[in-house]
């Protein structure tokens, strides 16, 4: 069955020819498509973007990208499922030439990570924003192991959301499949803060390209 996924988009998202890059930002659970779109000032994010809404309704708008059974290690047949949903609306939606950055926040971390995990040509800049990695094999592992392309990993020193075992998880897989970017922030807890983006926006300049951002 395929799934279609709801958005919302920037101005200049179909202007101009194809784009070399577009953001793509993938909200947390019980959140929305609404959600992360207001990221994109506040990184002076000079790329086109889309913001995804989740394929699982949960009623009062929210939405997520697979159930919670047990905390920090979710079943890997619906998080995939969803993967190939994103992949499947990138593919209606995005030129083929153009690379995808990915920007996702816990539920929708995951996520971002998963888009890199399964066609890692295909991803550039990806940030995982107080998430984590699954746990199964996936299909762009091996690539990644040789490859080692640069993901941001940010997250809360106070973040009792995400479950231990998923912080050991990622704290082991990705130093083995990436040219990982690893940020703690003192005091944040499951949430984003102003140098947390201030971060992001560097690396955003530093590996989509300068003019992929905008600085104050």
């Amino acid at each position: 069955m395929t799934i279609t996924l709801r958005d919302v988009r920037s101005h200049g998202w179909t202007t101009g020819a194809a784009p070399e890059a577009v953001a793509l930002f993938l909200h947390g659970f019980g959140s929305n498509e609404h959600d992360l779109g207001a990221l994109a000032p506040a990184l002076g994010l000079n790329l086109p973007w889309a913001s995804l809404r989740a394929p699982i309704e949960l009623g009062n708008g929210g939405a997520a990208w697979f159930a919670i059974t047990t905390p920090g290690v979710p079943d890997a047949g619906p998080v995939e499922e969803a993967t190939e949903a994103i992949w499947s609306w990138v593919e209606a939606n995005v030129d083929p030439t153009t690379r995808i950055v990915p920007i996702g926040f816990s539920q929708g971390g995951l996520m971002a990570s998963q888009l890199l995990r399964t066609r890692p040509e295909r991803v550039v800049a990806p940030v995982v924003l107080g998430g984590f990695v699954l746990g199964a094999p996936q299909p762009g592992d091996e690539t990644l192991s040789g490859s080692r392309p640069t993901l941001f990993w940010g997250r809360g020193a106070e973040d009792r959301v995400i479950a231990p075992v998923a912080i050991t998880r990622s704290s082991e897989y990705l130093p083995l499949h990436t040219s990982l970017i690893e940020r703690v922030y003192p005091g944040l807890a499951h949430g984003i803060n102003a140098p947390e983006l201030d971060d992001v926006r560097d690396f955003l300049a530093a590996e989509v390209g300068a003019a992929a951002v905008v600085h104050a």
